[in-house]
């Protein structure tokens, strides 16, 4: 039976996958697109029961299709961003396959193109849009062996405290997700330890305007106007508990035990790192950057948002900063669970082309690769820091649709 064909095949159904398939279908360029599981399947089932969005509604969403039963401030459950983008694929009646697993992907030998080899049968694109985003695969340090009488898991298959087993609970990250998993446990009654390493730690909001629109005014999505961020740190932002500036100090007198970087293990005992104090301080430098930025960018602008003495405050250090442990006896502290909050890495081993660098990551100019016909999107840092944000992948597709119009207009030449 010989192959279905399609010009433009895209490989995943979240958010980056219905933005590339948007852009197609206004630009008549046929295309579908294959989801393994649901749409939106990582917002479904590969998150904790209370995350939320990590931006307020009005920012993170698509431009032409607003949120009609949530306020423009508040930050959507997990489940409510899973229907806006079923909504969503509906409304531009997106070519979605789901439960359509794509197990690789070749160039076609001797002509243009390549073959898709998929759950249900092969299929020859012209093009293929890996739209398969950041979370891809978990990814955490074996610093701890399996049989050192702890369960082990990473934040992804993080539900809730009652999933748990009885006892304290360390939790391994200082980004987005290990600060509301420890407060959420915490919360729970749980004996909690957080261990975070470098991180970036902007105020949720500042005088009455959230980061993220601080973010856009101040160029740092763009990065252009001002010094570029650390790479590689975690960001330490997050929507819980209706968008609260993530201060570990403030963590540590609600009565988690913040630590410094988880280094090593043995006998038993985790070594801590002698970095606490270091990190926590550059911490509060970015967090004051963005305050003096945005004090700045009010007065230069005449804009009358209202002072908020109160954000310059810092807290004093718990004693768990104060004076930070180095060795953490799990038996002795009662440690039944780890719980890795240290993200993901990738796994394009689907995609047998030649778009990658030795150490397997994606070698490409804003999510177009050095394989002709390959492209990538939703990667972080594919054009700027939104990339892998919600509104962000929206415009790197766009970017990428309209490459994709110009190299099938030089195919489609011939010489009169």
């Amino acid at each position: 039976m010989a192959a279905e064909k399609t010009d433009t095949l895209i490989v995943g159904g979240g958010q980056s996958g219905i933005a590339m398939s948007e852009h197609l279908t206004e630009m008549g360029i046929p295309h579908l697109v294959l989801e393994r599981g649901r749409v939106a399947e990582r917002w479904r089932s590969q998150r904790w029961d209370s995350l939320v969005a990590n931006g307020p509604a009005w920012h993170d969403r698509f431009p032409n299709l607003e949120f009609d039963d949530v306020g423009p401030d508040v930050f959507p459950p997990k489940e409510r961003m899973a229907r806006y983008f079923d909504d969503y694929a509906r409304m531009i009646n997106a070519p979605i396959r789901t439960n359509v697993e794509v197990k690789r992907v070749t160039r076609c030998p001797g002509r243009p193109g390549f073959i898709v080899e998929t759950s249900e049968g092969d299929i020859e694109a012209q093009r293929v849009v890996a739209a398969t985003g950041p979370f891809q695969v978990p990814s955490f340090p074996k610093i701890v062996p399996e049989d050192a009488g702890v369960a082990q898991i990473h934040s992804s298959d993080y539900r809730n405290p009652d999933q748990l087993a009885d006892g304290a609970v360390l939790v391994v990250g200082g980004g987005a997700s290990g600060c509301q998993i420890a407060e959420e446990l915490r919360r729970a009654g749980r004996d909690v330890y957080l261990s975070i390493g470098e991180h970036y730690r902007p105020p949720r909001s500042y005088r009455e305007r959230d980061y993220v629109w601080w973010l856009g005014v101040l160029g740092k999505w763009d990065e252009i106007k001002t010094t570029p961020k650390k790479k590689h740190v975690a960001f330490a932002v997050s929507g819980y508990d209706g968008g609260r500036t993530v201060d570990f100090r403030r963590l540590g007198h609600m009565g988690i035990t913040v630590l410094g970087l988880t280094k090593a293990y043995r006998d038993g005992v985790i070594e801590i790192a002698d970095d606490l104090a270091e990190n926590i301080r550059q911490g509060d430098e970015a967090y004051l950057d963005v305050l003096r930025e945005a004090d700045a960018y009010v007065e230069r602008n005449g804009i009358g948002l209202p002072p908020e003495p109160e954000a310059w405050t810092i807290e004093p250090d718990p004693e768990c900063i104060a004076h930070p442990i180095h060795e953490l006896d799990l038996a002795g502290a009662n440690v039944t669970t780890i719980i890795w909050a240290t993200g993901y890495k990738f796994d394009f081993s689907w995609l047998q082309v030649n778009a990658f660098h030795d150490d397997g990551t994606p070698f490409h100019k804003r999510g177009i690769s050095a394989e002709t016909g390959i492209y990538f999107l939703g990667l972080p840092e594919l054009t700027n820091r939104a990339s892998s944000f919600i509104y962000g992948c929206w415009y790197d597709a766009k970017y990428i649709a309209t490459h994709i119009g110009v190299q099938r207009n030089y195919v489609a030449y011939e010489k009169a």
